[in-house]
C-alpha cells in the first residue's frame, strides 16, 4: 500500500474535525476524497502532507510511519487551490524550486524542469513570470513543481475551485494523463461530484469528519451503503419501503428484490433509491414496461444541453415517506426527478402544468438507519428516570440504541440494569463507559457514531447551564429528563413549542419523526407580540398549518394554537391548561464551530423548574437518519 491511514483524529477547540479516519491506498491508485465543505477532506490532506499534526493515530506512506515526520522528509508533492507560486521567480525557478532545495546539479534540473514543462502543456513558457500567465497555466505550473522531486506521493487540495468550467475540464484531462504516465500515488480533494466521477479510480465520501464509504465511481453511483452517499453522489429518489423475500415494496407498489437478499419471511425497512436516469416517461400507463408510481403533474422542465431535467410531482403514495427530494414543508404530494434525453423530449414533449405517466426501471435499496439513540447514564435519580423514559422510546421507535455510563460509581452494573430493562425490540445495543462527566463524556463518544437524539437526566441545580454544556459537546437533538416526570408511560401529548420560519420547520419535522414512533398526539403552539402585523399574522397561520399537514403526512395526530403576548407567558399557560406529557423547543444554533445556544425559552423553563421531559431539536442540524 502507498498509503495507509489508521485512526486518524484531528481536534480543534475540543470538535473532532477528522474523526476515526482509517484508510488504505494502493499504489499508482488516484483516490478523491469527496464531500461538502466543513467535512474534514482538507485536513486529512495536510495531516498527510505533515502540515497539520496528527492527534490520534498514524499515517504510513509506502510502509514507513511519517505520523512524526517533518513535511520536507515525507516525500509528498501538493497541489493548492490557490497555486502558491513564488511570485518573484519565473516558470523554471519555481518548477526548479524543490530540485534546488535538495541540491540537485543544474543540469538535472533544466532536464527535469523541461521535461515536467512539456507535459504540463508550457513548453517555451520557462521564462516567464506567473503574472504573465493564466490562472489555469498557473496551476498547471504549481502541478510542474510539486512534481518535480518525483514524489512517491501527490497530494491536490481542490486545485481547479477558482478556475472556470472549461479550464476545469481541460486541466482535469492533464492530471489524469500525467497521473497515469507517472503512475504516481494522488489523492485528490474536491467537493464537486462530477470531478470525482471523471478523475477517480476510486471516491472516499466524507461528512461530518467521518469517512462513510469508499468505492468505484460506478459502485457509489448505482449502489450506496448510506444515505448521505445516495444524496451527495448526483441527483437521488429516495423514499422508505419494506423489503422481504424476492420483493421490495412502495406502499402498493412492487419491485423484485435481489435474489437472495432476505431470507424467506423476514422483513424489514428500507431505502428504495431509483436515480433520474431510471425514472420512465410515458403518455399511458400501459406504454410502461416496469413498476409504475402513478400519474404525476410537471412541475418544471429545465433544458441543460443533452438531457432535459424535470421535477414530477405525484400524489401521495399510501404508507411511503420521501426523503429526496426533500418533501416541502406542509406538503402532501411527492416529488421525483427525472432526466431524458433530448430524442425522448422531443417525441414525447411535457410543458409545465402537463401530466406523464410516471415508471422506474431500476432500484438499490439501502438498509434504512432508523432512529440512533444515546443515552447518558450515571446512576442518579435524574439519570434512572432519563433511562426509563429513553428505554421505552428506544423500543417504540426500534431504534439503535447506545448506552454511555458516565462517572457512575458502579458503570457496569448500572449499563447491565439498564440492557436487562431493554431486553430486546432494538434495532442495535452497544455500550461504553467513560470516568468523565456528561459533557466531556459526550463530546468523546459523539467523534465515534452519528447520533440523533442524546437523552440524559436533567440534575435540579443549574440546568439551563447544563443544557447548555451538552449542547456544545454533541450534534444531536437533546431530550432532557427531570427526577419526576409527570407520566411513567410514552408521552402521550406533546407541545411543541415553534417559532414561524425555517428553525420552527426543523423543529417539527425532528418532533414528527419522533412522536411517529410514540403514538402521541401533539400541539403546535407559535405566539406572536399583540403589535404584530397582518403579514406576521397570515405567515403564522400558514406555518401552522403546513406543521399539522407535516405532521399529519407521518400519522401523528396534531392540532395548532396560535397565541399573542409574551412567548414565556403564553407556553407557561398552554402548560398549566393541558398539562403536557412533554415539551419541545427550538435551540438557536450557528455554524458548528459557533457557540450553541439553549435559547431563551428553553433556559426560562429550565430555571423555573422543568416538572417534564424537555426536547431540545437544534436548528440547522442535519439529521443523519430518516
Amino acid at each position: 500500500m502507498s498509503i495507509l491511514l489508521k485512526d486518524l483524529v484531528k481536534l480543534y477547540d475540543g470538535h473532532a474535525v477528522v474523526n476515526r479516519v482509517s484508510l488504505e491506498i494502493a499504489d499508482g491508485e488516484f483516490f478523491v476524497l469527496l464531500g461538502p465543505s466543513g467535512s474534514g477532506k482538507s485536513t486529512i490532506l495536510r495531516m498527510i502532507a505533515g502540515l497539520s499534526g496528527v492527534d490520534e493515530g498514524s499515517i504510513l506512506l509506502h510502509g514507513r510511519d511519517v505520523t512524526s515526520i517533518a513535511p520536507q522528509l515525507r516525500g509528498v508533492g501538493l497541489v493548492f487551490q490557490h497555486y502558491a507560486l513564488f511570485r518573484h521567480m519565473t516558470v523554471a525557478e519555481n518548477v526548479e524550486f524543490a530540485l534546488r532545495v535538495r541540491r540537485v546539479r543544474a543540469s538535472e534540473r533544466r532536464l527535469r524542469r523541461d521535461e515536467l514543462l512539456e507535459q504540463v502543456g508550457l513548453a517555451g513558457f520557462a521564462a516567464r513570470m506567473p503574472g504573465q500567465l493564466s490562472g489555469g497555466q498557473q496551476q498547471r505550473v504549481a502541478l510542474a513543481r510539486a512534481l518535480a522531486h518525483k514524489p512517491s506521493v501527490l497530494l491536490m487540495d481542490e486545485p481547479f475551485g477558482a478556475l472556470d468550467a472549461r479550464i476545469r475540464i481541460e486541466l482535469r484531462r492533464t492530471i489524469r494523463r500525467i497521473q497515469r504516465d507517472l503512475g504516481v500515488t494522488t489523492i485528490f480533494v474536491t467537493h464537486d461530484q462530477e470531478e470525482a466521477f471523471e478523475l477517480a479510480d476510486r471516491i472516499g465520501v466524507m461528512n461530518l469528519g467521518r469517512l462513510l464509504e469508499a468505492g468505484s465511481p460506478n459502485d457509489l453511483y448505482l449502489r450506496p451503503r448510506t444515505e448521505f452517499a445516495a444524496t451527495f453522489l448526483g441527483t437521488a429518489n429516495l423514499m422508505v419501503g419494506v423489503a422481504s423475500a424476492g420483493e421490495v415494496r412502495l406502499g402498493p407498489i412492487v419491485f423484485p428484490a435481489s435474489e437472495g437478499e432476505l431470507a424467506a419471511g423476514e422483513s424489514r425497512r428500507v431505502q428504495v433509491l431509483f436515480r433520474p436516469e431510471d425514472v420512465l416517461l410515458r403518455e399511458s400507463e400501459q406504454e410502461i414496461n416496469a413498476p409504475v408510481l402513478g400519474e404525476a403533474v410537471v412541475e418544471e422542465r429545465v433544458f441543460s444541453g443533452t438531457l432535459e431535467r424535470l421535477t414530477l410531482r405525484l400524489a401521495p403514495i399510501p404508507g411511503v415517506r420521501s426523503i429526496a427530494p426533500p418533501p416541502p414543508f406542509g406538503g402532501e404530494h411527492i416529488r421525483v426527478e427525472a432526466f431524458r434525453s433530448q430524442d425522448l423530449a422531443v417525441r414525447h414533449p411535457l410543458l409545465a402544468g402537463g401530466t406523464t405517466w410516471v415508471g422506474v426501471r431500476r432500484i438499490h435499496t439501502l438498509t434504512h438507519p432508523g432512529l440512533s439513540l444515546l443515552l447518558a447514564i450515571d446512576g442518579s435519580v435524574e439519570s434512572k428516570a432519563a433511562a426509563n423514559l429513553g428505554v421505552q422510546v428506544a423500543r417504540a421507535a426500534h431504534a439503535r440504541m447506545t448506552l454511555l455510563a458516565t462517572a457512575a460509581r458502579d458503570p457496569q452494573a448500572e449499563l447491565q440494569r439498564i440492557k436487562d430493562a431493554i431486553g430486546g425490540g432494538l434495532a442495535s445495543l452497544e455500550s461504553t463507559v467513560s470516568p468523565s462527566p456528561a459533557p466531556e463524556a459526550l463530546a468523546a463518544e459523539m467523534g465515534g457514531r452519528p447520533i440523533d437524539l442524546v437523552i440524559v437526566g436533567l440534575p435540579a441545580r443549574e440546568p439551563a447551564d447544563h443544557a447548555q454544556r451538552l449542547l456544545q459537546s454533541t450534534d444531536a437533538h437533546l431530550l432532557l429528563v427531570p427526577a419526576t416526570p409527570p407520566r411513567v408511560g410514552l408521552p402521550s401529548r406533546v407541545l411543541i413549542c415553534a417559532a414561524a420560519g425555517e428553525p420552527g420547520k426543523e423543529t417539527i419535522r425532528f418532533a414528527a419523526r419522533l412522536l411517529r414512533h410514540l403514538g402521541a398526539e401533539a400541539t403546535i403552539l407559535t405566539v406572536l407580540p399583540p403589535d404584530h402585523d397582518d403579514l406576521a399574522g397570515n405567515h403564522a397561520k400558514r406555518f401552522l398549518k403546513a406543521g399539522v399537514r407535516t405532521m399529519t403526512s407521518l400519522g401523528v395526530n396534531s392540532r395548532s394554537l396560535l397565541r399573542l403576548g409574551s412567548v414565556f407567558e403564553e407556553v407557561t399557560a398552554e402548560v398549566a391548561a393541558t398539562n403536557p406529557d412533554l415539551l419541545v423547543v427550538g435551540a438557536p444554533v450557528g455554524a458548528r464551530r459557533e457557540r450553541m445556544h439553549v435559547g431563551t425559552i428553553a433556559s426560562n423553563l429550565l430555571e423555573r423548574g422543568a416538572s417534564r421531559p424537555l426536547l431540545i431539536v437544534r436548528s440547522g442540524q442535519a439529521a443523519f437518519s430518516r
